[in-house]
């Protein structure tokens, strides 16, 4: 990935400051950051919130293929539990089903790249390969993932599958419903947290509903900690279970998502896809997907020190 091509950098923005928005472009944001003054180990502060690109997610099927390092096969000679595969159900020949390894990456773009030198408030980490769902046998066995996740037996029913057309409306005109947390919008379901897809309708549709349930079961092993409102100021702080609507995300492969619909070129979680994903699937070459994911950060600044 490109860090100056391939990035849709607006998607950082709007900045607010004491709860005020510096707009520009018209991009997306929620009022999260608070609008007094902030106090840090005695130290007081200015609210600040942006979107901070900080994890990148690929979803593909070759196992142990780095997609978001170019394609880099890591895993020559080590297990994997399954191959991924798009393919014709076994029961029901009409009904096409998919399954897709993920992997996560630490990607503090701001930071590494000395965007922002003096400012205390970016996640300060270096670029690294955190989690591979090869090396985790919950990723490829629902009933294994739903032991580990017992709540996931809650959602899978006809009303909790219905609801999900509500923050599929919601997702696309604006942002998902924090409520609805089994939901990915347009794209599917959230649970069980594994790679399988028993409905697949393409590519980009099931790419973006796997990076949303990769995000998601980050936060539930504590792995993605969250960084909004009076909690952010002072640091981040786990949140088990996920606030969908402190993310946005844009494809950077195999097409980056650099070309701006109606001044935007990322979406929130669960958004549809017939606007944006429209010929970001290319057949042999381009049928795996990377994503870089911002997430909003809210911090003190000026109250927080190195």
């Amino acid at each position: 990935m490109n860090p100056i091509t391939d990035v849709c950098w607006s998607c950082a923005f709007p900045i607010t400051l004491f709860g005020k928005t510096l707009d520009f472009g018209g991009q997306q944001d929620i009022p999260t950051t608070p609008s007094t003054p902030c106090l840090c180990n005695a130290n007081i502060g200015v609210p600040v919130g942006f979107w901070e690109p900080v994890r990148q997610v690929d979803i593909t099927r070759k196992p142990y293929c780095l997609v978001g390092l170019g394609g880099i096969e890591a895993g020559a000679g080590l297990p994997a539990d399954a191959p991924g595969k798009v393919s014709k159900d076994t029961m029901d020949s009409t009904r096409v089903e998919s399954f897709y390894h993920a992997h996560y990456y630490l990607n503090p773009m701001m930071y590494y790249l000395g965007l922002l030198l003096d400012d205390a408030c970016i996640e300060r980490k270096g670029f690294d390969l955190a989690y591979l769902t090869e090396a985790d046998p919950s990723w490829v066995d629902d009933e294994l993932n739903n032991i580990f996740n017992p709540d996931a037996f809650l959602y899978g029913n006809p009303i909790a599958v219905a609801a999900c057309s509500a923050d599929c409306i919601a997702a696309t005109a604006g942002w998902p419903l924090k409520a609805l947390h089994w939901c990915a919008g347009c794209n599917g379901m959230i649970y069980p947290l594994s790679g399988r897809n028993i409905y697949h309708y393409g590519g980009v549709v099931t790419s973006s509903m796997l990076t949303q349930r990769l995000i998601t079961k980050m936060h539930r092993e504590g792995i993605m900690w969250a960084s909004t409102g009076s909690a952010g100021m002072c640091g981040y702080y786990p949140q088990i279970l996920i606030d969908k609507t402190t993310y946005k995300y844009q494809m950077t492969f195999p097409i980056p998502q650099t070309d701006k619909i109606d001044g935007k070129c990322c979406q929130p979680f669960g958004k549809s896809t017939i606007t944006w994903g429209v010929g970001k699937e290319i057949p042999a070459i381009g049928e795996d997907f990377s994503y870089l994911i911002f997430r909003k950060r809210d911090c003190c600044q000026g109250a927080i020190s190195f």
